[in-house]
């Protein structure tokens, strides 16, 4: 197998969907035995720094903890929110859930997606 630069490895990463990309991150997983996930530092800070890191939160990510009775409606809704998303992937990411629909959204974008999301029946969190 040849070789690919880094540059040629984005473009492929960059082409797939959340799905694709997330099944291939848990496959990476498996195989090498490692996790993508990151290390968390413990630090001890004083009380005010906590309330501080509170408010200067600009991202947020969306989470679809369940479909609710109309999964139907949730799943055209979450094709919505997420560009690129086809039929299939969004059935599967309905069914998976607790899930993250969007990641490191600003909170209008985040609270939009969630009002649309608990409008057609599903339960949704914003972190």
């Amino acid at each position: 197998m040849a070789k690919l630069s880094t540059e040629e490895l984005l473009d492929v990463f960059s082409e797939m969907t959340l799905l694709e990309l997330s099944s291939f991150v848990k496959a990476f997983e498996d195989k090498f035995e490692v996790t993508a996930a990151a290390p968390v530092a413990v630090a001890q800070q004083g009380g005010a720094a906590p309330a501080e890191a509170a408010e200067e939160q600009d991202e947020f990510d969306v989470i679809l903890e369940g479909a609710g009775d109309k999964k139907i409606q949730v799943i055209k809704v979450v094709r919505e929110i997420v560009s690129g998303l086809g039929l299939k992937e969004a059935k599967d990411l309905v069914e998976g859930a607790p899930k993250p629909i969007l990641e490191k959204v600003a909170k209008d974008a985040a609270e939009a997606a969630k009002a649309k999301l608990e409008e057609a029946g599903a339960k949704v969190s914003v972190k």
